[in-house]
């Protein structure tokens, strides 16, 4: 490549592409998902949020066992996918993806400076798939002054509950069960 460094252009690697998901690949993921939801009557969450360092997995556990702890099942993507390997990259992204396609319920977790890529993809599929959105912030900072906006305009007008504490998670969680018993 050529540029022209006052342009601000920097000559960068291009990554390899990721291996898309294999038909059997497809059919194994969407099989093991269909098993594990037909065998409980619980409603499902999918849990999200960063889960890069010993802090976050630990975090994201915790929050994935009050949500049991609440009554329902969930899906956990660093839980309930193999190992990540170059070679089923496609395999993770569909289970991940039919994870939301079959919960009622998307638990997200947005702390941080900024949230996750991957957890502000999973939300914005769950919106466009009408879930039921929690997103929990603990810090207790705003990453706004004013305020109104706790966390990004985009995040915060698509989730339909914002939490700050595991507390506040739980009691959202048992008033949406409620609503579903009605």
């Amino acid at each position: 490549q050529s540029c022209q460094p006052h342009l601000g252009c920097y000559v960068t690697k291009v990554a390899p592409k990721m291996p898309m998901a294999t038909t059997s690949e497809k059919m194994a993921g969407a099989k093991q998902m269909e098993q594990k939801m037909s065998n409980s009557p619980k409603p499902y969450v999918y849990v999200a949020g960063p889960l890069f360092d010993e802090g976050e997995r630990w975090f994201i556990e915790k929050i994935d066992q009050l949500i049991q702890d609440a009554g329902f099942d969930t899906f956990l993507p660093h839980r309930d996918n193999p190992p990540k390997t170059a070679e089923n990259v496609g395999e993770i992204f569909l289970n991940d993806k039919g994870g939301i396609d079959r919960c009622q319920v998307v638990v997200a977790n947005l702390n941080g400076i900024m949230t996750d890529d991957g957890t502000a993809w999973e939300m914005g599929y769950a919106y466009a798939h009408d879930k039921y959105i929690i997103g929990l912030f603990t810090d207790w900072r705003a990453r706004f002054p004013n305020g109104n906006e706790v966390v990004n305009l985009m995040m915060q007008c698509s989730i339909n509950k914002l939490v700050r504490s595991l507390d506040e998670l739980d009691q959202s969680l048992r008033d949406w069960l409620t609503t579903q018993q009605k």
